[in-house]
């Protein structure tokens, strides 16, 4: 075993609902791309003796089509809040009770029993954020706090905005900028969203992933996307800024889950445990750039993560943010049909 003494008596305190902390073998994590900390991975292979592969996806929707279809090989993902219920009514994650886990102590009261995952029985917390407007401010000068950028776009931004291809994070944005709720059926309402959508796509540049290095290059000048890739695009492009739109921006967390197929189960739960541990939380957090959900791991954490305006809402801007919710089939069937006109 290639288990440090000093590590191995920590790991012994681990409960034995998350399994031998002689794991030794092979862990397969799917994961968002760029969104793991090489760091945390070494760390757990180290104490642990279990060699980690990782497989990228970029979206909800790619990642629960890919396990849906079988033959994938994988023991956890990490999907957001509101695809969540989604993979536990598919019978898709394993109940793994993380709320008996010993690090289950260091979760935050607000993310211990989520609407999505009640009691905490199948996913620990990942890290957790918010979708708003990405700007380049040496383009655009003007209010950087509205949906706006990209459903109504400045002169100044034409032809130089991205929006991230996330259906839900598009169309929630949008029906909230027009006044409505996530997950609304208002046939009305939604048509004048798909109606807006349109309209504004012609200004756009792209819809695409991977905007850090393109607010590096200046490629893009805005993009709706999420906050922490905006604190990572600010260390590369010092003009870059992150706006809260304040007519309403969504909320997220991402979980982690043990697949229901898992082949490496002990270990998978083992995983579950380390990441809520508030020194490894903080290892997430300062490579990705996002707030975790772990009481205690600030203390870890990068000095410029503490006041940073990309994890730390202005007051009178907080209100405006919603998590959210798992979409009835109604809802989603609706959003659909508006998602593939806009691909078109």
């Amino acid at each position: 075993m290639k288990i440090p003494f000093r590590k191995s008596l920590a790991a012994l305190a681990i409960t034995s609902l998350s399994g031998s902390v002689f794991a030794a073998g092979e862990l397969n994590l799917f994961n968002w791309g760029n969104y793991t900390s090489p760091e945390l991975i070494e760390k757990f292979e180290t104490a642990y003796d279990v060699k980690v592969t990782i497989t990228d996806y970029d979206s909800n929707d790619a990642a629960l089509a890919k396990v849906k279809a079988g033959g994938h090989g994988f023991d956890l993902v990490v999907p957001s809040a509101n695809y969540v219920p989604i993979w536990i009514s598919e019978g898709l994650l394993m109940e793994t009770h993380t709320e008996d886990m010993e690090n289950f102590k260091h979760v935050l009261p607000e993310f211990a029993n989520p609407d999505w995952d009640p009691g905490r029985h199948y996913t620990a917390p990942w890290q957790w954020g918010s979708v708003g407007m990405i700007v380049d401010t040496s383009v655009y000068s003007g209010n950087i706090n509205t949906s706006s950028i990209y459903l109504d776009p400045p002169e100044e931004l034409v032809g130089k905005i991205n929006v991230a291809p996330e259906m839900n994070d598009v169309i929630s944005s949008a029906i909230m900028y027009l006044g409505g709720d996530p997950c609304s059926t208002d046939i009305a309402l939604l048509k004048q969203v798909r109606d807006k959508l349109l309209e504004a796509k012609p200004k756009w540049l792209s819809m695409d992933y991977g905007m850090i290095e393109k607010f590096a290059g200046r490629d893009v000048a805005a993009s709706l996307y999420w906050n922490g890739a905006a604190f990572r695009s600010r260390e590369k492009n010092a003009d870059v800024r992150y706006g809260y739109p304040q007519e309403g921006f969504a909320l997220w967390m991402d979980s982690v889950g043990v697949l229901k197929d898992a082949k490496n189960v002990e270990n998978a739960k083992l995983f579950q445990n380390f990441v809520m541990a508030p020194e490894n939380a903080a290892l997430i957090s300062a490579f990705a750039r996002y707030a975790n959900g772990i009481k205690g791991s600030e203390a870890f954490m990068p000095e410029d993560m503490k006041d940073a305006p990309e994890i730390i809402i202005a007051p009178e801007l907080a209100g405006a943010g919603v998590f959210l919710p798992a979409c009835s089939p109604e809802a989603t069937q609706l959003y659909t049909a508006i998602w593939t006109e806009l691909q078109k």
